[in-house]
């Protein structure tokens, strides 16, 4: 993306293991172990006959949970070991099933097995195994375990194939990936337009240290997307763009600033516009122009822009609910849905608009709508539709206070047998007053415009130049800043039309996700995440 990585690079080749030496006396070899899904140092311990401290203490940084596909140290010996008797025990089933009279090949029974493991995280029980064991090496309870082993209702038996939990299916839709490219000796003069209310200074153009002075608020929106989009702007720099950057404050809603601006100025000798932040002024902009504006923020009036060189970089609020909707016509496969929609007539609407759209896939009879009885939704409601050993899934289309207590509360205090999960498109500042650790036990799952990963090297490198250059780290509105800005530069410096670059492909920065192939001037890029036990986030889409 053009930001400087670190200067000291680890290089690792590898397939699933990575190898090096530490010399502790006499030469004790230890190798890099890549962490399956599902993994926890207590299983990995156990795998390797190991004791959890003596794990720990190898990887002293492992904090809050394993992750899948990060790295520990592990001692090679001991796993060499593990993998020596995990072949034995594979070529002892196979000796198993060429003498047995069963009937079924060495392949077919192979193959079954490969099967289920590209759906499941499957685990064969061992000698001492108990469901208390289980659920501290996958974290997993009784009631999840017979949801998809139906048979242990008889009891857990040496030798079971069990399915321990769905591996989450990746949701492609034939998704391209737009491959930044800068074409040599290209040149940008950009216009960023935000109201930074310094029009009592009498200046339009504005330098960055001025910005500062004179208005000395580092919180301010405006102020914030500007400090993103001049990282963004020195990554492109660095990588051999050159950059005419031209910053003018827009002023006071109240005022004419920006139509005074546009009378006195030829915003069309630019090759993008980004900004200004209200929906009337970016309309306004558009009209006097025939390049690229660029809409930075969401506005529940964008939906009435009428030209059509206004680039909306955030999602319309119903295409939050067709994600959803499209994520569960491709999971769900059996058991019950439940839509919950509060007494006002739009969130009524779109509950019924939910409904049909589920039921061009998902039977009639497993979508239930419930509505509030006397202003609350009770608990014996919940229990007279959802199931024991299957699925129940939730889906919250409210965003009032008591609602969403209602159906937190009364979910977790189902029996352990009974499990669900809860799904919302629209994640208010309402979850906020939700205690995380309920959220947690729903698996509540809701579609974000963002989700960022605080280890990804991306986020790491951003923050770093964001602090060096500004003695702070990034807040919301400055990750968008760079975010926005770098992505329609970087498509820019290609030298291809913005549109095409739109077609060709979708692109993910920091936390946003940007996809205009739908449209050629409409951002749809949406993350699904789900709250995990251990009150980490995962991206599943």
């Amino acid at each position: 993306m053009g930001i400087e990585h670190m200067k000291h690079v680890k290089i690792f080749i590898f397939l699933s293991i990575l190898t090096f030496t530490v010399s502790c006396g006499q030469q004790n070899r230890y190798i890099q172990y890549k962490v399956k899904k599902g993994e926890t140092i207590y299983t990995i311990a156990k795998n390797l006959d190991m004791k959890e401290q003596d794990l720990i203490r190898l990887n002293p940084d492992v904090t809050g949970g394993l992750k899948a596909d990060s790295f520990i140290v592990v001692p090679e010996k001991s796993l060499h070991n593990y993998k020596a008797k995990n072949l034995k025990e594979h070529t002892d089933e196979v000796h198993t099933a060429v003498v047995s009279d069963e009937g079924e090949s060495i392949e077919k029974k192979i193959k079954l097995l490969n099967e289920l493991r590209e759906k499941f995280v499957v685990y064969e029980v061992k000698k001492g195994d108990t469901f208390y064991s289980l659920n501290k090496m996958f974290n997993v309870t009784r009631g999840e375990l017979l949801l998809l082993n139906p048979e242990l209702v008889e009891g857990l038996k040496v030798g079971q194939n069990l399915k321990i939990k769905e591996i989450p299916v990746k949701v492609s839709r034939d998704v391209s990936f737009y491959d930044d490219y800068i074409k040599p000796n290209t040149s940008l003069k950009v216009a960023l337009l935000l109201p930074f209310k310094a029009d009592i200074y009498n200046i339009d153009t504005l330098a960055p240290k001025e910005i500062f002075i004179k208005n000395a608020a580092l919180v301010n929106i405006a102020t914030d997307f500007y400090m993103g989009a001049e990282i963004a702007i020195d990554s492109l720099r660095s990588s051999g763009v050159e950059i005419e950057f031209n910053v003018f404050d827009t002023g006071n809603r109240s005022t004419n600033e920006v139509r005074n601006l546009l009378a006195n100025r030829d915003f069309s000798r630019n090759d993008v516009v980004i900004g200004p932040l209200y929906s009337e002024e970016v309309q306004m902009v558009a009209n006097s122009v025939n390049i690229p504006v660029v809409f930075p923020v969401y506005s529940s009036n964008q939906s009435d822009f009428s030209s059509s060189n206004i680039v909306k970089t955030s999602p319309e609020k119903s295409v939050f609910r067709q994600e959803l909707e499209r994520y569960i016509k491709e999971n769900f496969d059996q058991g019950n849905i439940i839509i919950v929609s509060d007494d006002k007539p739009a969130s009524l609407e779109t509950s019924r608009l939910l409904r049909s759209s589920l039921q061009t896939k998902i039977s009639a009879s497993s979508i239930h709508l419930l509505t509030p009885s006397n202003g609350y939704i009770a608990k014996s409601r919940f229990s007279q539709i959802l199931k024991p050993n299957t699925k129940n899934w939730v889906i919250i289309a409210s965003d009032s206070n008591l609602i969403i207590a209602d159906v937190i509360n009364s979910l977790i205090s189902l029996p352990e047998e009974t499990t669900t999960k809860v799904f919302t498109f629209d994640k208010s500042s309402v979850y906020e007053n939700v205690d995380n650790r309920k959220l947690a036990r729903v698996g509540f799952t809701y579609i974000s415009d963002e989700f960022i990963d605080e280890n990804s090297l991306e986020t790491r490198s951003f923050n770093a130049q964001y602090y060096k250059k500004n003695k702070t780290l990034p807040s919301f509105y400055a990750t968008k800043g760079f975010d926005i800005t770098y992505d329609i530069l970087v498509r820019l410096a290609s030298g291809n039309d913005l549109k095409k670059t739109f077609k060709a492909g979708t692109s993910s920065r920091v936390e946003t996700k940007f996809d205009y192939r739908n449209s050629n001037t409409e951002n749809q890029g949406l993350f699904i995440v789900q709250y995990n036990k251990d009150l980490t986030l995962t991206k599943l889409k």
